[in-house]
C-alpha cells in the first residue's frame, strides 16, 4: 500500500507540545485578565447559517468566507466572531443582562491567501460590551486598560495602545468641505503608515480627486508632530461632530491613569483611522514598540448598532479583537517566547525501581492531591533512558522508588534543573515539590528582548 505522506494545510498552525502550552498558558492569562473586568465567558457555534454570517458581508469579505451546503440549508464557517455576537445577543436579548460583557476566544477561518504570520484557520480573542438603546463613554475609556492588563500579564511590557476618535476625523472631513467621500478617504489614511505621505497624496488628489489644498490639509493634519490635543485646538469651534469627538478624547485621556495605563503605553494619534466604515467613536490599535513593522496586535473601536440586520432595538457597543495565532507566530518568530516557562507535560516523574509498581501509584495519587501534575515510567527500559524521557520533555523533578526507599518510608528526588539528589519522607519532598513548582508556573509566557538594529 503506498503511504500519504503526512503534511500541514498551508495556513494552518500546528504546534509542538512546548509551543501548545505556551500557547495555552497566553490564552489563560487572557482569560483572567477579562475576567478581572467582569466579561462573561461565551462560545458561539462554528458554523452559522449562510445569511447570518453574510448579512454585512459584500465583496472581499463575502470572498474570504467559507460556505458549504448539507441538505437543503447553506451554511458558513465564521470568518470573525462578531457576527455571531449580533446573532446572539439579538436571539437572547430577553434573557441577557445590559450591558452585556462578553469575552471569546476561538477558532475563525479565512478564505484567503496564507501569507508568513497570516493564516486560514486562527484564534481570536474578543471582547465586546453591549449596551441597549446607549452605552457611556467610559466604557471606551476602560478598554485601554483591559488591553494593557492583557499584555502585561502574559509578560509583553514594550506595547504602545494607539486611539483615536472616528468623530474627529469624520467632522475635519466635513469642515475641509469632503463630506461625501469621507468613507473612501477614511480608508485611504489608514493606509498612512504603510504607504507614506506621498503616497497618499497622490490616492487623494488622483484617485479620489481631492483639491491640492485638502489633500495637504489631510497630510498636514495627519502627520503633525504637535501635542495632539494642540492640533484639535485648532480645529475646535468649527464643526459639532468634530468637537463631539475631541471630548470624548479627552475624557478618554483624563481617565487612562485611574484605569491604570501609564502615559509610556498609549497615544493619542489622530491619524488613525481604521478603515472600517463599521465604526463610529473610539478606536484602538496596539503595536509593538520593537516590532512596528508587523502590524497592529489588537485592533478595535466603538460602533453605534451591533445588531442591526437582526432586530430594530439599537445596540451599540465597543470591543477589541486580538489575533492569538498571529500574534503567537510573531512572539516565536521573533524570539519572545520565554525557554524557562515551565511547558513540561508533568512536574514530577516517578521511576519505580521495582517490579511492584504499588508504591509508585499510592505516591503518584497522593502527590496529585497536593496538585502536581505526575507521571509513572512504566517502560521496560534502562535507567538512562528513564532519566533522559524526563530529560527531553522538561520535567523538573523525578522521584527514585527502590527497595531501600520502600522499606525505610522514603523517597528520593533528583532536581533535574540542579542536578541535586536528597532523600527523605514522601510528605516532606512533597511540600518542596510544590514550592519550586509554584515559582516555575508563575513565569510568564513572554520574555522581553529590546530589538537592536
Amino acid at each position: 500500500m503506498n503511504k500519504i505522506k503526512p503534511r500541514t494545510l498551508s495556513g494552518f498552525m500546528e504546534l509542538l507540545p512546548p509551543g501548545q502550552v505556551c500557547f495555552d498558558a497566553m490564552v489563560r492569562k487572557l482569560q483572567d485578565s477579562f475576567s478581572l473586568y467582569g466579561f462573561t465567558p461565551l462560545d458561539t457555534p462554528l458554523m452559522e447559517t449562510a445569511e447570518i454570517l453574510l448579512a454585512k458581508g459584500g465583496g472581499e469579505t463575502e470572498k474570504q468566507i467559507y460556505t458549504l451546503r448539507k441538505g437543503d440549508n447553506d451554511l458558513a464557517i465564521r470568518y470573525e466572531l462578531t457576527a455571531s455576537l449580533a446573532k446572539y445577543v439579538a436571539l437572547y436579548y430577553n434573557d441577557l443582562t445590559f450591558p452585556f460583557r462578553r469575552y471569546e476566544i476561538n477558532k475563525v477561518y479565512r478564505g484567503e491567501r496564507a501569507q508568513r504570520g497570516r493564516f486560514r484557520e486562527f484564534y481570536q480573542a474578543d471582547i465586546d460590551i453591549i449596551g441597549d438603546g446607549g452605552l457611556d463613554i467610559m466604557n471606551e475609556a476602560e478598554i485601554p486598560s483591559v488591553i494593557y492588563r492583557c499584555f502585561t500579564s502574559m509578560g509583553l511590557e514594550r506595547f504602545i495602545i494607539h486611539m483615536n476618535n472616528r468623530k474627529v476625523l469624520n467632522g475635519f472631513f466635513e469642515i475641509i468641505g469632503i463630506k461625501t467621500s469621507a468613507p473612501d478617504v477614511m480608508r485611504s489614511v489608514d493606509k498612512l503608515s504603510k504607504i507614506g505621505a506621498d503616497k497618499l497624496r497622490m490616492i487623494l488628489t488622483d484617485d479620489l480627486n481631492l483639491s491640492e489644498t485638502q489633500a495637504d490639509e489631510i497630510i498636514n493634519f495627519t502627520t503633525s508632530k504637535e501635542n495632539p490635543f494642540d492640533i484639535l485646538n485648532k480645529y475646535k469651534g468649527k464643526n459639532e461632530t468634530f468637537d463631539f469627538g475631541a471630548d470624548e478624547l479627552e475624557l478618554l485621556r483624563k481617565h487612562l491613569e485611574g484605569f491604570g495605563v501609564p502615559e509610556t503605553h498609549y497615544k493619542i494619534d489622530v491619524s488613525l483611522a481604521r478603515g472600517l466604515d463599521y465604526y463610529t467613536g473610539t478606536v484602538y490599535e496596539t503595536y509593538l514598540t520593537d516590532f512596528p513593522e508587523v502590524g497592529a496586535i489588537c485592533s478595535g473601536g466603538r460602533y453605534d448598532n451591533l445588531a442591526e440586520y437582526y432586530t430594530d432595538r439599537k445596540m451599540p457597543g465597543v470591543g477589541i479583537s486580538i489575533g492569538m495565532s498571529r500574534l503567537f507566530f510573531i512572539l516565536q518568530d521573533q524570539g519572545l517566547l520565554n525557554d524557562v516557562f515551565l511547558t513540561a507535560p508533568a512536574d514530577v516523574l516517578i521511576i519505580p525501581m521495582t517490579q511492584e509498581l504499588t508504591h509508585a501509584v499510592k505516591l503518584a495519587t497522593s502527590m496529585r492531591e497536593f496538585g502536581l501534575r505526575v507521571q509513572i515510567f512504566s517502560e521496560s527500559k534502562k535507567f538512562k533512558a528513564k532519566v533522559s524521557y524526563a530529560d527531553k520533555l522538561g520535567i523538573p523533578f523525578t522521584v527514585f522508588l527502590g527497595e531501600d526507599e520502600i522499606n525505610k518510608g522514603l523517597i528520593t528526588v533528583k532536581d533535574m534543573m540542579s542536578g541535586e539528589q536528597t532523600t527523605a519522607s514522601a510528605g516532606i519532598l512533597t511540600a518542596g515539590i510544590c514550592d519550586k513548582v509554584k515559582t516555575l508556573r508563575e513565569g510568564a509566557p513572554i520574555k522581553e528582548i529590546q530589538k537592536v538594529d
